[in-house]
């Protein structure tokens, strides 16, 4: 790419990447980025469930796959033989960092746990991202993106409040928290080149949301009310208006928007002043569907 940069932040790091899906490749891949090298290993038989790759028929993998591991290696190991522990355990024990996202339980079972890696390598980032933090009711069980930004509550404030909830577009339950693992990530490295310890890391999906969901937090603890779906309309005092989004000065902008919208909403423009904050939420409706109009639903 024209003018970009590449970056040796991270060169000399070594990460060995047990994550599938996306929570945990995101964070690996921006580690990637910065230049750490990345050992991504593989089931030998279907790889990265990512990849959706069909025993029996050619690769074919998605761009999904490949917009969450650019610039990794990869390896395919049996996890379950001697011989692919014994692999395994050479490269964590020459590791910066390990992380995994698998079901709760699963690298512990295949003596893969902190406990016993921090044996052969006591200077590892070991890291996990879970669906549900340790101690929860629910820390035994599997989670997607859906299913943290459900539990953490962005589906909630996302949508028109005379609808069902709706599940934000991005995919901040998964991404959303391989980005703050991998924040998490280059904080511990920078406290073990001072001390030269590792740690244990842990991520859960579900908390993470709460990182995203400060702002409507902060509205519940100014009303003591939960924070409803308001569609656009706190998006800006006023909401996403031709005023909110130009770049022009507001004096400017009012007048551009009368100009513009008087003939198809006389009543609500010739409106008084709406004033203060409070009245102009109160008079929003007002503004968006004048003269007895109706927001209309689209089907599909």
């Amino acid at each position: 790419m024209a003018g970009s940069v590449e970056l040796d932040c991270l060169e000399g790091i070594r990460i060995v990447d047990f994550t599938q899906f996306e929570a945990g490749p995101s964070c690996t891949e921006s580690l990637a980025w910065l230049g750490a090298e990345v050992v991504k290993i593989e089931n030998p038989r279907t790889g990265d469930p990512g990849r959706r790759l069909q025993p029996g028929k050619p690769d074919n993998d998605p761009w999904y796959f490949h917009q969450f591991n650019a610039n990794k290696k990869s390896v395919t190991l049996n996890l379950k033989s001697p011989r692919g522990l014994e692999i395994v355990r050479a490269l964590l024990e020459k590791a910066d960092v390990t992380i995994e996202n698998m079901a709760p339980g699963t690298i512990e079972r295949l003596g893969l746990g902190y406990e016993e890696v921090k044996k052969i390598n006591p200077g590892i980032i070991y890291c996990q991202v879970k669906g549900f933090g340790s101690g929860s009711p629910y820390e035994k069980n599997l989670a997607f993106d859906m299913i943290a930004q459900a539990a953490g509550g962005t589906f909630s404030v996302t949508g028109e409040g005379d609808r069902a909830p709706v599940k934000p577009g991005p995919s901040l339950g998964d991404t959303g928290t391989g980005m703050l693992m991998a924040i998490s990530i280059l904080g511990a490295l920078y406290k073990r080149s001072k001390t030269g310890k590792g740690r244990l890391l842990q991520v859960a999906m579900q908390d993470a949301m709460l990182h995203y969901m400060r702002v409507p937090f902060s509205r519940t603890q100014l009303t003591g009310q939960a924070v409803m779906r308001d569609g656009s309309s706190r998006s800006t005092p006023g909401g996403l208006t031709p005023r909110a989004l130009s770049p022009v000065q507001a004096r400017r902008a009012e007048r551009l928007c009368l100009r513009v919208l008087q003939p198809c909403q006389p009543r609500a423009l010739a409106a008084p002043a709406q004033g203060h904050r409070p009245r102009r939420t109160e008079r929003r409706r007002a503004l968006r569907f004048p003269a007895g109009a109706q927001p209309t639903r689209r089907r599909g």
